[in-house]
């Protein structure tokens, strides 16, 4: 379980693309080690995946190998991971921690695609094209992770939502990067989900 608030931003320095269909990612982070143990959850640009195993970069720093099945690849942004793609990352919750945004499980519902980017203020306003049938999960004032990162709906017109992205968001995540036509991974709030889900069989 996660949070949505992202602590670093990873690099992919390796890609294994070992048979059967899922691939290994190498990933590099700023980050001390210590703590960070073989089966341990590292939530990547909303994507929980399971560490293997722990690696010693040369010059010190933190580097892991995690392991993507063929549905993951194919559900989320995983797939066009490459040596280079910069991650959002964020540690399993713990007990006690402050939970800063909302409960976001690390399971990617479906990939949007970014629509807009438009300067407001200081910050960003991102619009973002939800596949149908997720869109109706989303509502003004709800919650929603996009690659990782908790955020609040500001409106939703259609299957197209609108986030606002402050300036420390945008300097400390990949979100920063986004421009039209990219794709970035959800993930609905599961309030949402359990709450439609009641009102369909309560009718």
């Amino acid at each position: 379980m996660f949070t949505g608030i992202v602590t670093a931003i990873g690099t992919v320095r390796a890609v294994e693309a070992p048979p059967g269909g899922d691939r290994v990612f190498h990933v590099e982070a700023p980050w001390s080690s210590a703590g960070l143990v073989d089966g341990a959850s590292v939530c990547h640009s909303g994507v929980c995946l399971t560490v293997l195993d722990v690696l010693a970069p040369p010059g010190g720093g933190c580097r892991w190998r995690v392991q993507a099945s063929a549905e993951t690849l194919a559900l989320s942004t995983a797939a066009g991971w490459q040596q280079g793609t910069g991650v959002n990352l964020e540690r399993a919750l713990r007990v006690g921690d402050e939970l800063g945004g909302h409960f976001v499980a690390g399971h990617v519902d479906a990939v949007g695609e970014v629509v807009s980017v438009t300067p407001e203020n200081e910050s960003h306003r991102v619009r973002i094209r939800a596949p149908r049938p997720l869109h109706r999960y989303l509502a003004p004032k709800g919650s929603v992770a996009v690659d990782g990162v908790s955020l609040t709906v500001n409106e939703v017109e259609d299957d197209v939502f609108g986030i606002n992205v402050i300036p420390h968001t945008w300097a400390v995540t990949t979100l920063g990067a986004v421009r039209p036509g990219a794709r970035v991974n959800l993930e609905i709030d599961p309030i949402a989900r359990y709450a439609a889900r009641w009102m369909e069989t309560a009718s």
